[in-house]
């Protein structure tokens, strides 16, 4: 059996290519740290508009109808833009406005407190073990001659200086990065208002340049794929958004029952951080606990304990049902890619874990349904 020319080719050009990776692969890095860092802010505003479009679309179907004039729907896009971007930003201002006052608050009580807590701790010291006595006892040795202190004079101002030139640099790498994240989101925001404007008009750009540079099969198998990744996708969105409603609502009606303080700010609180799937309700739990724990400290421990025991009913039983049914996974399999999502990629994997897995497996189940069919009803 001969092997073609062609084949040929293709493995040798194969095989050069990998080569060649692998011997600059420190240079390919570098230049694939350059061009993600250069695209973020684009890759940013694709997140931006895939998210907004789940909103701009609702607001499209329920407040516009095709018998309104070609004016009216004219006006469809923007005003749908708006509304979702208004949407997002009211609860996001809604929930700030909520925890950050009760925060600064418990904060300047916790400081208030401080110094009697101090006070109180250096007398039970000074009871329990004699700290005055033990320090009385030890030799305390000064400078004495005036080059010693001049020495440590100028080892304490060098140290004072470098200090301050540290505090400068660190202040100064703080206000660049803040300065550069802002800009990134501005840039992501608006080039997501242009995805959201034109979006069926670049749809149908991309599937022309798929149809004249890929074979069909290749193309329309691309096109099926991204058709369940996006059904995934926004099934999981919408069920991690019902799911963090659900455990909000939970979470206050159990504070309230436990007569706990900061139970609809907390509860707002906890929803809002149930968005980072199964973990996340433990990121407000921190924040409420501290926040109790400055009001009473036996309140705090409870509080602990009753999230614990709402986070492992919404873990295993509330948002299996609740997200795996909204995008047709098991419930079984949306703790596993949980679970190995975020062992992998932290919280970032715990986010795509389970729509990926839901893609997988949605697409693993029609080809097994394709190929197991009857050959009759194949042919029908």
């Amino acid at each position: 059996m001969q092997i073609e020319w062609k084949t040929c080719l293709k493995i040798g050009i194969t095989g050069t290519i990998l080569f060649l990776i692998y011997h600059y692969w420190d240079a390919w890095s570098k230049l694939l740290h350059i061009a993600w860092k250069a695209a973020f802010p684009l890759l940013l505003g694709c997140v931006f508009a895939y998210v907004l479009n789940i909103l701009m679309s609702f607001f499209e179907t329920k407040l516009f109808s095709k018998e309104m004039g070609p004016r009216v729907m004219k006006l469809r896009r923007p005003v749908c833009i708006l509304l979702a971007f208004a949407s997002i930003i009211f609860i996001l201002f809604l929930v700030v406005q909520m925890v950050i006052p009760e925060l600064i608050s418990c904060l300047q009580l916790l400081f208030s407190r401080l110094p009697g807590a101090f006070e109180q701790g250096a007398a039970w010291l000074e009871e329990n073990f004699e700290i005055t006595s033990m320090l009385q006892n030890q030799a305390v040795t000064l400078p004495g001659s005036e080059a010693e202190w001049q020495e440590l004079l100028g080892k304490l101002a060098g140290t004072l200086v470098s200090g301050a030139g540290n505090i400068m640099g660190i202040a100064v790498d703080v206000i660049s990065s803040a300065v550069s994240k802002t800009v990134n989101v501005a840039v992501a925001a608006v080039f997501s208002i242009y995805l959201l404007a034109g979006k069926e008009k670049i749809g149908e750009q991309i599937g022309k340049l798929m149809g004249v540079y890929l074979p069909r099969r290749i193309s329309g198998g691309i096109g099926y794929v991204l058709q369940v990744l996006d059904s995934s996708f926004h099934h999981f969105i919408v069920g991690q958004c019902v799911e963090a409603v659900i455990l909000g609502l939970l979470c206050v009606a159990g504070m309230l029952l436990l007569r706990l303080p900061y139970a609809a700010m907390l509860g707002s609180l906890v929803g809002v951080t149930a968005l980072i799937p199964v973990a996340g309700a433990y990121i407000g739990g921190a924040v409420g606990f501290f926040m109790i724990f400055t009001v009473d400290p036996i309140k705090a421990v409870f509080f602990l304990i009753f999230l614990v025991a709402l986070q492992q009913l919404e873990g295993n039983l509330i948002y299996p049902r609740v997200v795996g049914s909204s995008i047709g996974l098991p419930g079984i399999w949306v703790l596993a890619a949980v679970t190995v999502g975020g062992g992998v990629a932290g919280v970032g994997g715990m986010l795509l874990g389970v729509p990926v897995t839901a893609t997988v497996y949605q697409l693993l189940k029609n080809d097994v349904q394709k190929k197991t069919l009857p050959k009759s009803k194949k042919s029908d």
